[in-house]
């Protein structure tokens, strides 16, 4: 294992960060902090509660989903996709470095930047409820787990997208809608039939519902259920990243 290869692309990824480290921390807060005076003024003074647990306490877990995958997609993706674009990929394809070593550099800086922001968005919500984790030790492994797929899939996206438009199509237009409806900010268990079943076909459910589990313990649909999708997303991605540098896809045209 090429080490010092790998720690220099990653030291590069997240030297990118700290130049624009205050802004990337601020908008987490501002937003944190606007979603709980919406949803948690606006709505949980008429949903006080959902399974004995505070509205507001509730949908911390699904406000740091929502800012992972995101954050998880773009950091990895622009993270690839700038070497594409400036012609720099040659270097780094012609370098002393594997496939494994490549990917291990990039997702591994893209994910420590979105576990930081995800991490910041936790402190930014005790401020405004009490949040308790009943396993914390899971909550950081899953976070790790999650974060980690995702940037697999952004690296995914970084590599296909032809230019910076299409860099924003899979987050805007699949990711966040699939998000909302998949129970960030309420319980499937209060959607009428057939809305309720039809919610557990989309797969981000299971990854919140995992995620949401580590700190109150309970969830929405069996965290076994939420452990083997999360686990699947992330073999899959694996899958499809090894199958683009056997192949080349993208990255020598």
């Amino acid at each position: 294992m090429n080490w010092r290869g790998v720690a220099a692309i990653y030291k590069f990824e997240m030297h990118r960060f700290r130049r624009t480290l205050w802004t990337g921390l601020a908008v987490p807060v501002i937003t944190t902090s606007l979603y709980f005076i919406v949803f948690g003024s606006a709505i949980g003074s008429r949903m006080t509660e959902i399974g004995g647990v505070p509205y507001g306490s509730f949908i911390v877990p699904g406000l740091m989903m929502l800012s992972l995958f995101t954050e998880s997609i773009f950091n990895a993706s622009f993270g690839i996709h700038m070497p594409r674009f400036t012609g720099t990929i040659y270097e780094i394809l012609s370098a002393p470095l594997s496939a494994l070593e490549t990917v291990l550099a990039y997702v591994g800086a893209a994910a420590t930047k979105s576990v930081i922001v995800a991490l910041v968005i936790l402190a930014t919500a005790n401020f405004f409820v009490d949040v308790t984790i009943a396993h914390p030790v899971l909550m950081l492994l899953f976070l790790l787990l999650v974060a980690a797929t995702f940037c697999l899939f952004g690296f995914i996206v970084g590599i296909w997208a032809k230019g910076f438009e299409q860099l924003q199509v899979i987050p805007l237009l699949i990711v966040t809608p699939l998000t909302f409806l998949g129970g960030s900010f309420y319980s499937i268990e209060m959607l009428p039939e057939p809305w309720r079943t039809i919610t557990l076909f989309n797969p981000i459910v299971y990854l919140i519902n995992g995620f949401r589990w580590t700190f109150f313990g309970r969830a929405d649909v069996p965290v076994l259920w939420s452990l083997l999708a999360t686990l699947g997303f992330f073999f899959l991605c694996l899958a499809v990243v090894s199958w683009i540098f056997r192949t080349g896809y993208r990255l020598k045209s």
